[in-house]
């Protein structure tokens, strides 16, 4: 008996001292791994030009960042399709940016965040991250009385994402809500600030306007591009918020939970793929995010 208690004895003390290096060596693969996730690219997709307007603010939180940036620029807009084309679509947009190796992805696209989001987290090991819930967060503390205006594609109105979203933080706030189908081709074409544009944001607006709203929630990528006209037709009063920025900080504060923000001082590098007219989405999203858009590459869909 005793000596079959110390075979058994050797037998798990050499198992024991084999564990160490053994431990030791998945210790070091597990190391390598998250150092290779932390070096890993963010992915970033929209319906076309507007989600530069979160990449634009992403580049500026994480400078140090790699992104690929996708946009749908063929098949825009998406507010004005049926949800399963936009779920469709969206999921189309996603497996592009895993292949591509992404650590995060972040929708872009407020129509794909109302309507596709939680079909994409589940069909993705990639932390996934939309523009609903942090520009609900930013219009729910911005404003005093609690009348919210939010504007949007057809989509992200009929939706309800906005109000369900500022509800949830806010449950006495009276929230008016209006679609704006005509903006984001406006904004698409470059009319930005002329006339027809300020003619077109009056019209939308002009109901929110007398609803006596004190903040006004962007609810599309496209429409900071317009924030001018918006100041000018509402006034001082009613103050403007987008999810861009909130949107990036949320995206940092992910990362840093993960342990997946990138270690360097060097500034990341940024990669466009659009689905039409590479040449058009350079010259129009320079009006977005300056000279960072250099060059697009075109994907077949």
């Amino acid at each position: 008996m005793a000596a079959r208690k110390n075979r058994e004895s050797r037998a798990i003390g050499g198992a024991g001292r084999a564990r160490p290096g053994k431990l030791a060596a998945g210790a070091g693969r597990g190391a390598r791994q998250a150092a290779d996730a932390r070096v890993r690219p963010i992915g970033v997709f929209d319906s076309g030009i507007g989600g530069l307007t979160v990449l634009k603010e992403l580049i500026a939180l994480l400078p140090g960042e790699d992104f690929v940036y996708l946009g749908d620029t063929a098949r825009l807009p998406y507010g004005s399709k049926s949800n399963e084309v936009i779920v469709r679509y969206s999921r189309e947009n996603t497996e592009f940016l895993l292949a591509k190796g992404v650590k995060l992805l972040v929708v872009a696209c407020n129509t794909s965040s109302a309507v596709a989001l939680e079909e994409i987290a589940r069909g993705t090991m990639a932390p996934v991250i939309g523009v609903i819930e942090p520009g609900a967060a930013a219009a729910a503390a911005a404003s005093r009385s609690g009348k919210i205006g939010v504007i949007g594609t057809e989509a992200t109105i009929a939706s309800g994402a906005y109000t369900r979203a500022i509800q949830r933080l806010r449950p006495r706030a009276e929230i008016y809500t209006r679609a704006c189908p005509l903006l984001v081709p406006l904004v698409e074409e470059g009319w930005t600030d002329n006339e027809i544009a300020e003619r077109t944001v009056a019209y939308y607006l002009e109901s929110l306007k007398a609803s006596g709203i004190d903040t006004l929630l962007l609810g599309c990528t496209h429409y900071p591009l317009l924030r001018t006209l918006f100041a000018r037709v509402l006034g001082p009063r009613v103050r403007i918020v987008d999810s861009a920025t909130a949107t990036a900080q949320g995206v940092r504060a992910r990362l840093r939970a993960l342990g997946l923000g990138r270690r360097t001082a060097e500034p990341g590098s940024r990669s466009f793929f659009v689905t039409e007219t590479p040449d058009r989405f350079v010259r129009v999203g320079r009006r977005f995010l300056g000279p960072e858009v250099e060059s697009a590459v075109r994907i077949e869909r």
